[in-house]
């Protein structure tokens, strides 16, 4: 596996890309920081997961909706000040704790 390979499957290479489209556009400015305007933004991507699959679109097309949501995801926790990576291993933890049904 090349060193391009490792650094495009590493979170914080993601965190950073993230946090550099943030800084392109100034959001913490103005205004794409802001929570409401961010869950608007992550539901509008939800529903176009959904168009992609009941449409019965390509795989491409759900892999890139599915994409957007991620983006918004970890933007999100940089809006939030929040680990994203830490909240997803505590939450692991917690939920291979419980009962399968």
């Amino acid at each position: 596996m090349n060193d391009d390979k490792l650094s495009r499957d590493s979170y914080a290479t993601m965190m950073a890309m993230v946090q550099s489209f943030h800084d392109k556009h100034d959001f913490k400015n103005n205004g794409g920081e802001e929570m409401t305007y961010r869950m608007a933004l992550m539901a509008e991507e939800l529903g176009e997961m959904g168009a992609a699959i009941t449409k019965g679109k390509s795989k491409e097309q759900l892999a890139e909706e599915t994409a957007d949501l991620f983006i918004l995801l970890i933007g999100t926790a940089i809006s939030g000040g929040f680990d994203l990576n830490e909240a997803f291993w505590q939450k692991m933890e917690k939920i291979m704790k419980r009962e399968s049904r």
